[in-house]
């Protein structure tokens, strides 16, 4: 088991603290070695404006989005960074205030208008919000940094120029998609994303990106809706963060974290109404697994797996072994929800409270399930998995559901393995053993983990009052064991002469192989991406 850290020093609050962009990139100090082979761009998404005006912003997820790049070349870093132009952002920046709805903070009218103009914006609703502070990634050779809206926006990973504003709702039948795509070697990009339908009704929309046309045509012009899943609830669909694909299988995994379709319509026309107050739980919901095929697309509606209530935001790794499929995930117990935790007044409280606070919270577990292909009514009340390496349950009951129980994989008190990564170019989709993620002590990011799946060891990287994002997992060249490689994890560190750095790990044995430091603070990251620098033969 990891061991505790504790932080009475309470440097944890500059990581939610609003930073400057940078005019140029400027140059890091390094201590260690920065392999030569490690030739490329870092890409991190993250909040780095948390109040507008004198209105603070409320939630983790409301800050404006900033986009941070690491450039790596011959041994040298650099560093920079730019606010994403967004419509959120720049007419906050023109009108001194939120003027569009985020996460956990409310948009007001125009104080200046007067009651029949405020009654009016009331009335025709307020926008979606745009703010894409969670992730980025590629579509073809292009870049977008995303939200969990239908809106994203491309960026220049060169120069971190806005670009472009693109509204996914006009080319699939989505309201909303997950930051946390999936991807064939071939370039193809699946999502998954709500569907408010024709008479109130709703489902969830498995989506395709084909790879960039060869011809002029927009690689969104040909996307479509691959398969339809069910909802379990007819007016509240289910919060969904990302789910999991195997080789021909698409799996979803639908919490008992419902939006209130109702609540949700009339929200805005409620003074002061988030996304966050349309949301509610149930226990006795419990948690459902969908599962479908990708070739053919078809949902496979004969197979309904339950399970006790939790939350879950991200999926580790999803893969077929024999006639069951094996998914592992990162899981908070329970029906309440995780997110009424990341309010920034939380998470900027003295150690002491912060523990409190995440002591109500779910305990978050590291969770295998299994799914078995091969359903027969005679096994009733049988278990149906039989690999031998696990411990997890599928048991068929009289109604014709499956129930599952779990193999715990990892678990610690108030002690969270997430934003999990794996060696995604040779393993996603199959079966592995190394996952990569960041520890979060009671809701504080202090440490970078490595779990083998197979064996349930742990190891841990951490430096006192340091300050780590999630490790993106970057393969040596040549490479033939799944750990081969480095971690690249951006690191805050309070009070340092250069409190920001890109720390480099040897993904073997989780030791310091080197570090980029800069003169400036950086603000916490959330998702983010490592794209390797062009060979001379690609350019």
């Amino acid at each position: 088991m990891a061991r505790r850290v504790e932080h009475p020093a309470a440097g944890y609050k500059k990581i939610f603290e609003t930073v400057e962009e940078l005019n140029e990139p400027i140059a890091a100090t390094i201590s260690g070695v920065i392999p030569t082979w490690l030739s490329g761009s870092l890409l991190r998404m993250g909040p780095g404006l948390f109040e507008v005006g004198d209105q603070p912003l409320h939630h983790l997820f409301d800050g404006q989005a900033l986009i941070h790049k690491f450039d790596l070349k011959d041994g040298r870093v650099t560093y920079y960074r730019k606010f994403i132009r967004t419509d959120a952002y720049v007419r906050a920046m023109t009108e001194n205030r939120v003027v569009i709805t985020e996460f956990g903070t409310a948009a007001y009218p125009d104080p200046c208008k007067n009651i029949f103009s405020r009654f009016f914006t009331y009335f025709k609703g307020i926008e979606v919000t745009d703010n894409c502070l969670v992730n980025i990634y590629t579509i073809g050779e292009d870049f977008y940094a995303v939200t969990e809206t239908n809106f994203i926006t491309k960026v220049d990973p060169d120069s971190l120029e806005t670009l472009k504003k693109v509204d996914l709702s006009k080319y699939v039948s989505v309201n909303g998609i997950t930051a946390h795509p999936h991807k064939d070697p071939d370039g193809t990009v699946y999502n998954i994303g709500n569907c408010f339908g024709k008479n109130m009704s709703l489902a969830y929309n498995i989506v395709k990106i084909p790879p960039a046309p060869k011809d002029s045509t927009d690689a969104f012009e040909k996307s479509q809706v691959m398969v339809q899943l069910p909802s379990s609830e007819r007016l509240k669909p289910s919060y969904i963060h990302s789910f999991g694909m195997t080789e021909n299988y698409f799996v979803f995994v639908e919490p008992p974290v419902k939006i209130n379709l109702l609540k949700f319509l009339s929200a805005w026309s409620v003074r002061g109404a988030t996304y966050m107050d349309c949301f509610e739980s149930n226990e006795t919901l419990g948690t459902w697994f969908h599962l479908a095929t990708k070739e053919p697309a078809e949902y496979l509606s004969s197979h309904k797996f339950r399970t006790s209530a939790f939350n879950v935001f991200h999926h580790i790794n999803t893969y077929k072994d024999q006639d069951f499929i094996v998914v592992d995930l990162c899981t908070w117990k329970g029906h309440d929800f995780v997110y009424n935790y990341l309010y920034l007044a939380n998470l900027r409280q003295e150690w002491e409270e912060v523990k409190k606070a995440a002591m109500r919270a779910p305990q978050p577990e590291v969770r295998r399930y299994v799914l078995p292909l091969d359903i027969h009514r005679e096994d009733m009340g049988k278990n149906l998995v039989s690999l031998s390496y696990t411990t997890a349950t599928a048991v068929l009951r009289s109604d014709g559901t499956i129930w599952l129980e779990p193999e715990v994989l990892f678990s610690g008190p108030r002690h969270a393995f997430e934003f999990p990564q794996i060696n995604y170019s040779e393993y996603s989709g199959k079966m592995y053993r190394f996952a990569f993620g960041l520890g979060l002590n009671h809701f504080i990011p202090d440490r970078i983990m490595k779990l083998n799946v197979q064996t349930k060891e742990m190891r841990e990287w951490r430096e006192e009052e340091c300050y780590p994002s999630e490790p993106l997992f970057v393969a040596t060249p040549g490479a033939t064991d799944e750990d081969d490689g480095v971690l690249l994890s951006v690191v805050v560190k309070p009070g340092a002469d250069r409190p920001g750095s890109l720390l480099v790990l040897d993904a073997k044995t989780l030791t310091e192989v080197g570090r980029a430091e800069v003169s400036v603070n950086i603000p916490v990251t959330l998702h983010g991406t490592y794209t390797p620098a062009p060979q001379p033969s690609q350019l």
